[in-house]
């Protein structure tokens, strides 16, 4: 069984690669203060000193006991031990196990390596195993002592690694690197030398000097001193040009093999598209974008405002290219993560993205929890501006409708760096949040004429001088015009310039100009001789792309549309692929540049009616059978109100999921193309596809807390519902509404929307929705306060179920009642409704789906009295919601077990079970529940903000 731990980011284990749950932040400072000193006594008065410095609780010991303690059981399948000895306690373990040890390990054999491959090898793997500033947000004397020393030694390492990879020639690989430590770190002159070589290698003498220049002006402002005699030594060289600073021949790169002891990476988000293959000029551009954060940097204390770069300009002219290519290239001054989102603003076949959905796609990629996410859009927003805080992080946010748009999104740390792409000028940013503006125009003759020769080769473009400027003239400087025409002469390395040029001509005196208001180039030229170069099967399934209604598509929606298996239907991708017209972004799954889709949507129309609507129609019915199949999975057949689909439209083939993991994959990819599936139907007045894909989203929607999106789903339900006439359908629309504005607090709503679905199921006399509906009535009664309202629909709920048949849904609501009798006190009811819950769900249901009721029947025990009883209930739910990933009800369980063990006179394990309860509540933004947890800590202030 392999082991590992992390110091050098924050504080973690791993076990076979899984991650170990080691509690809350002061237990984790625990663990560190031994692992530093793996194999060797510390005592307790060093471990007390280490994990609380000059604020220690008033019982110390007792405190570490019950840390320990809880260590000795999180690491014992493990194998590591916590021993006693005299006067302290040892944790033993290989040190090769535990990054900072094996970190030094590997530089110090750097240092000893008798060539620079191995140097280099070993130093890259040493620094390979940095997750973030070591010890995490830990604050203490002695960890930030530490933690400063660490971060020394990375630097040191860094510049060693740096000096072999000169001397082997590599000064073009490290370059970029070298320009942005340059920028955190630009009085440290071994570095500045370092630079200065790599730019002299480089072909650039003139900037190796000026950087001279810049580094003793800054040294004699700041620190009243000149540049070393190193350093000016390398000066003169340059300026004399010396033979010997000519690079060596270089030497094959080193392997950078993970070090086989070496814990796994915490993720980080890494959201950035892949970079331009094919770029060209923008140097100036990318110049500032760099300056603008080296300002930041030099700026005292890091500066004070997040430092926001707006790129503008027309549709095609690589905006987005630009940004994702300065991104790619300075990923090293974010070292937290980068996240970008697609907003839509201008996208002609989906409406812009809403804030709180680009809030909560981040909040996922920073790996919170959807149970954690709070519903209110502002709670969100300060959630994800606390996730950033003190991190280095990039935002990149990509084609903003406006600045309306864009400001939830903006971080409130000016550790963060911000680029925002738009068609629109954003001034309002520019005034409000001091926004650098950045207009992009088309290219100039020469930087048009690079492209096409990066694309084509100088001999191809020199051959065919007149050919040459006919493209440039139609494509007018405009670089997404330039990359199509560039492709389609690559693909086609026979085809004469000369006949390509010709095809624009003719295709600009037919067709208009592609009318988007803010273009110059003759788009729609270029985008019809690319077309009409295509295979037939390919040019159709171009125009049917540009009617499919989501962001992107993936291979097997888009065999569906096309009514092609998949193999064909990946030829036909490829041949667009290869034409620019698509873009595979991920595995199997292809977009559409904005502009390309307005032409594609245009072709589309012009298909014959009954073709592209039968096109549709399948991929409509891709998306509805397969969440149907992927929620079943996911709720086996326990979701109510199931409906009875009809067949796929021949020629659409679903995919088939294999287990709830791969369904719940599939509605992670698929969200916003389903959604978007469901607005198409409800424009073409398809209504019971509409509703039908509401209902396939309810357990996806429930379980990832999408509440918002499960109430715009349900309003589109309920529209088609009524225009098609439909009661049952309308009521079922009522009851997801009523649940949904419940959850996000419309509680008058929600009874409105329940009354109204019950009033239809009871004149139909559809006794199972009539249940459905009681049971959501009594948990929304609940809510607001009305605890015999709440019994009430409660018990009439059960009264239904009973004769139904179904043993989970009564097992259900057997509990509900019982719960119900519980908060009135009734405890003798609510005790006998939940053991015949218990006993049905263990006699008709599988592992876990007793948990609440056992839950249920601790809270019971122990308001009776009976606190060993209520510890052995608690204790099995609690096994069972971690086993579900379940950290919602995990936490009102822990919390609960405090309470039992403190009427126990059990205060050590009930103040540490509150503890890792306020963790939870806090990090679920359970602001209330935390609140009433640490009123009865007393002292638990600084718990889960990063100190001990």
């Amino acid at each position: 069984m392999a082991v590992g731990f992390g110091l050098l980011g924050g504080i973690e284990a791993w076990v076979d690669d899984q991650p170990v749950d080691l509690g809350h932040v002061r237990q984790r400072c625990v663990l560190a203060a031994l692992l530093v000193d793996a194999n060797r006594s510390v005592s307790v008065d060093q471990l007390a000193d280490r994990v609380w410095g000059d604020r220690p609780p008033q019982r110390v010991r007792t405190a570490l006991y019950s840390y320990l303690s809880r260590l000795r059981t999180a690491l014992s399948e493990a194998g590591v031990g916590i021993g006693k000895e005299a006067g302290g306690y040892v944790l033993s373990v290989e040190t090769a196990a535990i990054d900072l040890h094996r970190f030094r390990e590997l530089v110090g054999e750097a240092r000893g390596a008798a060539d620079d491959v191995r140097a280099e090898t070993l130093l890259e793997q040493a620094l390979g195993l940095w997750r973030g500033d070591a010890f995490g947000a830990v604050d203490t004397p002695w960890f930030n002592a530490l933690r400063e020393t660490l971060a020394q030694e990375r630097i040191a390492a860094e510049l060693d690694r740096n000096d072999a990879g000169l001397r082997r020639g590599r000064h073009g690989e490290l370059l970029a690197g070298l320009f942005t430590r340059a920028g955190e770190r630009p009085l440290d002159e071994r570095l500045a030398g370092q630079l200065m070589l790599a730019l002299y290698r480089c072909g650039r003498p003139a900037e190796a000097l000026e950087h001279f220049r810049r580094t003793r002006h800054r040294l004699v402002d700041e620190l009243g001193i000149g540049p070393s005699q190193p350093l000016e030594q390398l000066h003169q060289r340059i300026l004399e040009a010396d033979p010997a600073l000519e690079p060596p021949v270089p030497s094959a790169p080193p392997a950078h093999p993970a070090p086989p002891s070496a814990p796994p990476r915490i993720p980080v988000p890494r959201q950035l598209p892949a970079p331009p293959p094919v770029f060209t000029g923008r140097g100036r551009e990318l110049l500032r974008l760099s300056e603008v954060c080296d300002v930041r940097a030099e700026a005292e204390g890091g500066g004070e405002t997040v430092v926001i770069s707006a790129i503008g300009g027309i549709g095609g002219v690589g905006k987005t290219w630009l940004a994702v290519r300065w991104a790619h290239e300075n990923m090293a001054r974010f070292p937290d993560g980068q996240l970008y989102v697609n907003l839509r603003g201008f996208d002609p076949a989906a409406e812009p993205v809403p804030p709180p959905v680009a809030v909560r796609g981040f909040l996922d990629a920073l790996g919170v929890a959807p149970d954690s996410i709070p519903v209110d859009l502002d709670a969100q927003t300060a959630l994800y501006r606390s996730l950033l805080a003190g991190r280095r992080v990039l935002v990149v946010l990509d084609d903003a409708r406006d600045a309306g748009q864009v400001r939830p999104l903006l971080p409130g740390s000016p550790s963060c760096t911000v680029l925002v792409t738009s068609r629109s000028r954003l001034t309002s940013l520019v005034t409000t949040h001091g926004a650098l503006p950045l207009p992009l125009d088309v290219f100039g003759a020469a930087e048009a004429r690079e492209l096409l020769v990066r694309h084509l080769g100088a001999g191809r473009v020199e051959a065919e001088p007149d050919a040459v400027e006919v493209l440039l003239e139609h494509c007018a400087g405009l670089p997404l015009a330039l990359g199509i025409v560039a492709a389609r002469a690559a693909t086609h390395p026979d085809l004469p310039l000369a006949a390509l040029a010709e095809e624009l001509r003719e295709a600009a005196t037919r067709l208009d100009a592609l009318d988007t208001g803010d273009l110059t180039a003759d788009l729609r030229a270029v985008f019809a001789a690319s077309h009409r170069a295509l295979s037939a099967p390919a040019a159709e399934l171009f125009g049917l792309l540009g009617l499919a209604p989501g962001p992107d598509i993936d291979l097997s929606a888009a065999a569906a549309l096309a009514g092609l298996g998949a193999p064909r239907t990946r030829v036909l991708l490829g041949e667009l692929e290869a034409a620019h017209l698509v873009q595979r972004h991920a595995p199997a799954r292809y977009r559409m540049h904005d502009l390309v889709r307005l032409y594609a949507a245009e072709c589309g129309q012009a298909a014959e009616r009954g073709r592209r609507t039968d096109a549709l129609r399948r991929l409509v019915d891709f998306y509805l059978h397969t969440a149907f199949a992927a929620n079943s999975l996911v709720d086996g057949p326990n979701t109510p109100f199931r409906p009875e689909l009809d067949p796929p439209a021949a020629g659409c083939v679903p995919v088939r999921l294999e287990d709830p993991g791969a369904a719940l994959d599939w509605f992670d990819a698929e969200h916003a193309c389903v959604l978007a599936a469901q607005r198409l139907a409800l424009r073409q007045e398809w209504h019971t596809a509409v509703w039908q894909l509401a209902w396939t989203l309810i357990s996806y929607h429930w379980r990832g807390a999408h509440f918002r999106d499960h109430l715009r789903v349900w309003r589109a339900g309920l529209t088609a519902a009524e225009q098609q006439g439909h009661p049952p359908a309308r009521a079922l629309a009522h009851w997801r509404l009523g649940q949904a504005a419940s959850h996000l607090g419309g509680g008058a709503e929600a009874l409105d929307h329940l009354g109204r679905a019950l009033a239809v199921y009871e004149e139909a006399g559809d006794v199972p929705a009539q249940a459905h509906t009681h049971r959501t009535l009594g948990w929304v009664w609940e809510q607001q306060g009305d605890k015999e309202a709440a019994l009430s629909h409660a018990r009439q709920a059960l009264r239904l179920y009973e004769g139904l048949g179904n043993p989970f849904w009564q097992a259900n609501q057997l509990n509900a009642v019982g719960w119900c009798h519980a908060q009135l006190g009734r405890f003798e009811e609510a005790r006998d409704h939940c053991e015949r819950a218990l006993a049905l769900f263990r006699a008709e249901a599988g592992r876990g789906a007793e948990a609440s009721t056992l839950d249920s029947l601790g809270y019971i025990a122990h308001h009776t009295g009976r606190h060993d009883q209520a510890l052995d209930h608690y204790g099995e739910a609690l096994e069972l919601f971690r086993e579900a990933g379940n950290a919602y009800d995990e936490a009102d369980t822990l919390a609960r077990i405090a309470d039992a063990q403190q009427a126990l006179g059990r205060t050590d394990e009930a103040r540490e079970n509150r503890l890792l309860a306020f963790d939870l509540f806090r990090a679920q933004r359970r602001e209330a529940k935390a609140q009433h947890i640490q009123d009865q800590l007393g002292e638990v202030g600084g718990t889960s903000d990063g100190t001990c």
